[in-house]
């Protein structure tokens, strides 16, 4: 049985060099691992608790809550907006955080990449993006860490998957994820 891993895209944009880079781990998942690629953060609506409401949840959030449950694992892939998460991604973790204890993300391995315009490729994005997810109760890989930095210039022309370091790079982090979500830890 393959290793289910859930792929969450921190920017709504088309063209937007993290939804490359999320299609380059569903084109490198490796034997064993399938990535699949979440389609509708944009229809989310803000994370309110007056509308999680058992029996009438926002079927877009409840949508999201069914693909994380069916996961194995999540990646996000983050831009940078602002030195910090974009809101979009943010939303998202707010839902999957509840119900309080046993939310989607409660001890399911999740690992946070990016890339951004900057000379850090999103370092600040990326670690509060960690934050929020051990908060919400996901079990952070701390170690498994991909910032792309220049994306603009480095992918104006290629695609994250036909760039051979990042390619590298980015199936690493996907093995890690995989081999944490095949054979945790002993406890």
């Amino acid at each position: 049985m393959s290793v289910r891993i859930l792929a969450l895209v921190g920017s709504l944009r088309a063209g937007s060099h993290n939804r490359q880079l999320a299609e380059a781990a569903v084109k490198l998942a490796p034997e064993g691992a399938e990535v699949n690629l979440y389609e509708g953060l944009a229809e989310i609506p803000f994370y309110n608790e007056d509308i999680d409401v058992e029996g009438s949840v926002p079927a877009a959030a409840a949508r999201l809550r069914e693909a994380a449950n069916a996961a194995d694992g999540l990646i996000l892939f983050t831009p940078e907006y602002n030195g910090t998460i974009p809101a979009v991604l943010k939303n998202a973790i707010d839902w999957l955080s509840r119900p309080y204890g046993a939310g989607a993300l409660s001890d399911k391995p999740v690992a946070v990449v990016g890339t951004a315009f900057g000379q850090y490729g999103g370092v600040w994005a990326h670690d509060e993006t960690r934050k929020s997810l051990g908060v919400a109760g996901g079990k952070v890989l701390e170690d498994v860490k991909l910032s792309i930095p220049g994306s603009v210039t480095r992918f104006a022309e290629t695609h994250p998957a036909d760039d051979a370091e990042v390619a590298q790079q980015l199936t690493e982090v996907i093995a890690r994820l995989h081999g944490d979500i095949s054979e945790p830890a002993a406890a």
